[in-house]
C-alpha cells in the first residue's frame, strides 16, 4: 500500500499550481524549479520524468482550448530558457491502411444499430426518468470516446484506420516533406504558441500533473521494493488494524500479516521493527509490500549484520531450520581452517548470538558445525544430545541415530522438536533409538514375532480351560454362601447393637 503523506500531496498541488500560474502569468521560474527538485528528491523520481509529466499536462490544456478533434499535440518545455513550444504530430499512412467509404458507412450503421438496441433494452427496465437520462448520457459519452479513439478494423492484421487530416498524412504528401518517409512514421509540424489558457484547461492540466506524478511515484516505489524481495528492512510501527501490523518503511507502508508474525510477540506504536520483504505486488492503490518475521531467512540476515566473517565470505550459513518463536538450528561452515565457524556466530561471551536472540524476542538458537559426512552432520544436528553411532540408509534417505538411555528424551526434545528441526536441517529422515532398543532389534527381530504367533493359540486354550473351571466352581461358591449366610447375619446385628450402645453413652 502506497504511503502518501499530506506534505507530499501539498507538494504535488504546489508544483501544479506553480507551473500553471507560470504559464498563464509568465512568472519567474525560481519557485517552479524548487518544486520540481523537491518533488524529485522526496519521491525518488527523476526530474526528466517530472518535466515529461508537465509537458503532457500542458499539451492536454492546449488541445482543450486551441486544438481540433483527433489532433495529436506535443509540448516541449525548457526550464532553463523559459520556453514552451507546441507541435502537431501526424502519422504517415498509405492507401492500404485507410478504410474505404463503404467500410466507414457500414461501421457507422452497425454502431447506430447497437446503440439503438442498447437503448431499447435499457428503456423498459428503467422506470424513472432520472435513470433514463443517465443511460443517455452514458451512451453519448461512449460515442464520444469511440470517436476520439483510433478506429481499427476487426482484423488486427489489416490495421486499417479511418483517415483524419488532423491526425494522418498520406505517403505522397509526406515524401514531399521528408524524402525517406515511410508508413507509420511520425512527422512534426509547429503550432502557434499560446500561454493564456482558460480556467477549465488550467484545472485539467493541474489534475493531469498530480495524477501522473502519483502514478510515477507508485511505479518508483514498486520498482524499489520489488528489487528488495528477500532482503531485511527496518521500519516503525505506524498502526495496528485487527491482527495486521502496518510498518512505515520510508517510501512505502509494509503489511505484517498475522501468519508471518512471531507467535506471542506484541507490537507497540512507534516501535522499530526488522522484517524480511516476502512479496511485493502491484495494485491500482499502489504497491502492496508484505513483510515477514517468521521466515527462516530473517535469522540469516540478522547474523549477516552481526557477524563480519559472513560478510567477508570466510564463514557461510549452509542450512537453517526454524520454528518461529520457539527454536532455530543453524549449520555453519568455515572456508578457512584457522577460523571457528561456531565461535564466530556466538561471539565473545555470546554477544553476537545474544543480539540476534533479543531481536527475536528470546527465541532459542542452536549453532552447529556443518559436515560433508552425513553421519557426522546428523550427530551434530541432534545436539545438545550426545549421539553414540549413526547408521545411514541412502536408498531410503534415512539415518538411524543410536543414543544412550539417558540421552533419548534430550535427542527427541519436547514434543519431538529437536528431532524435527534436525530432520529439516539435514534433509534426512532421522530414527532415534536408545542402545537397549537397538540391541533387542538386532538379536531377535524374527524370533519375537514367531514366539508371539505361537503363543496365541496356547493362550486361547488356557482361557477356555479357565472358563470351564470357573463354571464348575460357581455352584460350590453358592452352596458355601448359603451355609455361611445365617451365621454371618447375627454377627452383623451384634455389631450394630454395639455401635448404638456407644452412641447412647
Amino acid at each position: 500500500m502506497l504511503h502518501v503523506s499530506m506534505s507530499h500531496a501539498v507538494c504535488h498541488k504546489r508544483l501544479a499550481t506553480c507551473f500553471m500560474s507560470h504559464v498563464t502569468k509568465n512568472m519567474d521560474l525560481k519557485n517552479f524549479k524548487q518544486a520540481v527538485q523537491q518533488l524529485a528528491e522526496e519521491k525518488g523520481i527523476s526530474q526528466e520524468k517530472v518535466l515529461e509529466t508537465i509537458e503532457m499536462a500542458v499539451a492536454a490544456a492546449y488541445k482543450k482550448d486551441y486544438g481540433k478533434k483527433g489532433q495529436i499535440v506535443k509540448a516541449k518545455f525548457n526550464p532553463e530558457t523559459d520556453e514552451l513550444s507546441f507541435t502537431q504530430i501526424k502519422i504517415v499512412v498509405d492507401e492500404t491502411m485507410i478504410k474505404s467509404e463503404e467500410e466507414v458507412k457500414a461501421e457507422e450503421e452497425e454502431r447506430a444499430r447497437k446503440l439503438a438496441e442498447a437503448a431499447g433494452e435499457l428503456a423498459p427496465e428503467e422506470s424513472s426518468s432520472a435513470k433514463n437520462l443517465k443511460n443517455e448520457e452514458e451512451l453519448k459519452r461512449g460515442k464520444r470516446k469511440e470517436d476520439a479513439e483510433e478506429e481499427f478494423s476487426e482484423n488486427p492484421e489489416e490495421k486499417k484506420v479511418r483517415f483524419n487530416p488532423e491526425k494522418h498524412l498520406m505517403l505522397e504528401e509526406a515524401i514531399k516533406i521528408k524524402k525517406d518517409a515511410k508508413p507509420e512514421d511520425e512527422l512534426e509540424f509547429p503550432l502557434e504558441p499560446h500561454s493564456d489558457f482558460g480556467r477549465i484547461a488550467s484545472q485539467t492540466a493541474k489534475q493531469v500533473i498530480i495524477q501522473r506524478i502519483r502514478e510515477a511515484e507508485r511505479e518508483a516505489v514498486f520498482q524499489e521494493y520489488k528489487n528488495k524481495e528477500g532482503e531485511l528492512v527496518s521500519g516503525i510501527v505506524q498502526r495496528i488494524e485487527g491482527r495486521n501490523v502496518y510498518i512505515d518503511l520510508g517510501h512505502g507502508i509494509g503489511v505484517l500479516p498475522p501468519e508471518e508474525q512471531i507467535p506471542g510477540e506484541r507490537y507497540r506504536l512507534g516501535e522499530r521493527v526488522k522484517a524480511i520483504i516476502s512479496l511485493v505486488e502491484s495494485s491500482p492503490k499502489g504497491p502492496g509490500i508484505f513483510l515477514s518475521r517468521a521466515h527462516p531467512r530473517l535469522i540469516k540476515k540478522l547474523f549477516e549484520i552481526e557477524v563480519p566473517e559472513i560478510a567477508a565470505g570466510t564463514v557461510e550459513i549452509k542450512s537453517l531450520a526454524r520454528e518461529a518463536g520457539s527454536r532455530t538450528k543453524v549449520a555453519v561452515e568455515s572456508k578457512e581452517e584457522n577460523i571457528d565457524p561456531v565461535g564466530s556466530l556466538v561471539g565473545q561471551k555470546g554477544v553476537r548470538v545474544t543480539t540476534v536472540i533479543n531481536e527475536l524476542g528470546g527465541e532459542k538458537i542452536d549453532i552447529i558445525e556443518w559436515a560433508d559426512d552425513i553421519a557426522k552432520f546428523v550427530a551434530n544436528a541432534l545436539s545438545p544430545a550426545k549421539v553414540l553411532e549413526v547408521k545411514i540408509f541412502e536408498r531410503r534417505k534415512e539415518a538411524q541415530a543410536l543414543v544412550a538411555d539417558d540421552q533419548l528424551s534430550l535427542a527427541i526434545g519436547r514434543g519431538g522438536q529437536n528431532a524435527r528441526l534436525a530432520a529439516k536441517l539435514t534433509g534426512w529422515r532421522i530414527d532415534i533409538r536408545a542402545r537397549e532398543q537397538t540391541e533387542g532389534i538386532k538379536t531377535e527381530p524374527e524370533t519375537t514375532e514367531k514366539s508371539a504367533a505361537e503363543s496365541e493359540p496356547r493362550a486361547d486354550g488356557r482361557a477356555s480351560e479357565e472358563k470351564k473351571a470357573d463354571k464348575e466352581m460357581e455352584p460350590k461358591k453358592e452352596k458355601e454362601t448359603e451355609e455361611k449366610g445365617p451365621e454371618e447375619k447375627p454377627k452383623e446385628k451384634k455389631t450394630k447393637k454395639k455401635k448404638t450402645a456407644k452412641k447412647s453413652k
